[in-house]
């Protein structure tokens, strides 16, 4: 397992727990969300806390929340990549965007689900932008950024899929 978290364990106990149990009870969308939240308290500084809480609000279809905690990972990653907060002024330089270690695959994922979720929001330019910045650090598209792109510039339409 790859660990992407400072320190020994992945997650305190507690949190872990939390997490684990909001699927026990993703039913009920408020209890759910205390859970999420507790765990965000008692390990604010872990990456697989701020993910459980993208993942939640992203599932949840709470896409502006979501957003919130996807720019608090990619602030975790850029800091432990020592890279410029802002992602518009990476660069391949920065990071080895087109190899295999898992943290600047991991800050391409999150630019690319920024994106998504700007775009979603309406704020489709914002979303674009987010793209084309992975585009340039992915150019052979490993993450789909183009063709997410390309579906965006479409209206939403993925001739890919079927209308069924």
């Amino acid at each position: 397992m790859i660990e992407l978290d400072d320190g020994p364990s992945f997650l305190p106990p507690a949190a872990e727990a939390a997490l684990k149990q909001v699927g026990a009870c993703w039913g009920d969308e408020a209890a759910a969300e205390r859970l999420v939240l507790q765990a965000l308290e008692l390990a604010p500084d872990t990456l697989a806390a701020r993910v459980g809480a993208y993942k939640f609000y992203f599932y949840r279809h709470r896409l502006a929340e979501a957003l919130v905690h996807a720019w608090s990972c990619l602030d975790w990653v850029a800091e432990r990549l020592q890279m410029p907060r802002d992602w518009r002024e990476v660069q391949p330089r920065h990071a080895d965007f087109t190899g295999l270690d898992p943290m600047p695959r991991l800050w391409l994922q999150i630019v690319i689900a920024i994106g998504y979720c700007q775009a979603r929001l309406g704020q489709v330019e914002d979303g674009q932008e987010s793209l084309a910045k992975v585009a340039q650090l992915d150019p052979a598209d490993r993450f789909g950024a183009r063709r997410l792109s390309d579906v965006i510039a479409r209206g939403g339409v993925d001739p890919d899929e079927d209308g069924d």
